[in-house]
């Protein structure tokens, strides 16, 4: 079943017709919320979405009865696929990444949606160790003990000049 974008207003429209499953134009009146749009407005919306082939019409009497096609879930399949295709490079790390930053969703949900045993928690990175590059930039002992050496050397020549 192909599905087609609704606009804002349909998809309003849809939001109540999924509720109602199979209505009649006298029960969308009824339970449209204020402000309620006047009835030639909900025909008009009405005949679009049979055209799209969100609402099927069985004809009873004078009147049509309305029956949704396209199930609520459906849709909201399509609208994240193509929100995924569109936005995120088909990448849904790159939504996860989005929702877990703006707190939509949180590691506990995940938890909750998988049962996952396993808690993410960021890794602490052992800083590596240079040999060599401590070995060059730090002065070693044995040049100190060197230096001493040195000295002594001298300080030994000294005696055995005065002996």
């Amino acid at each position: 079943m192909k599905i087609n974008h609704l606009t804002s207003a349909e998809e309003n429209f849809m939001k109540l017709f999924w509720k109602m499953e199979s209505f009649y134009l006298k029960d969308v009146m009824e339970q449209h919320p204020e402000p309620k749009p006047h009835q030639n407005t909900v025909s008009t919306y009405l005949k679009i979405l049979v055209e799209k082939g969100y609402l099927s019409t069985e004809k009873e009497g004078r009147i049509f009865k309305y029956t949704t096609l396209v199930p609520l879930e459906e849709y909201k399949k399509f609208l994240l696929k193509e929100l995924s295709h569109n936005f995120f490079n088909d990448a849904g790390k790159e939504i996860l990444e989005l929702l877990f930053t703006e707190k939509l969703i949180s590691q506990e949900d995940l938890k909750g949606y998988f049962d996952l045993k396993i808690e993410i928690k960021p890794t602490k990175v052992e800083e590596p160790k240079f040999e060599f590059a401590d070995e060059i930039l730090s002065p070693k002992k044995e040049k100190k003990t060197k230096g001493k050496e040195k000295e002594k050397d001298k300080e030994k020549k000294k005696k055995k000049k005065k002996d």
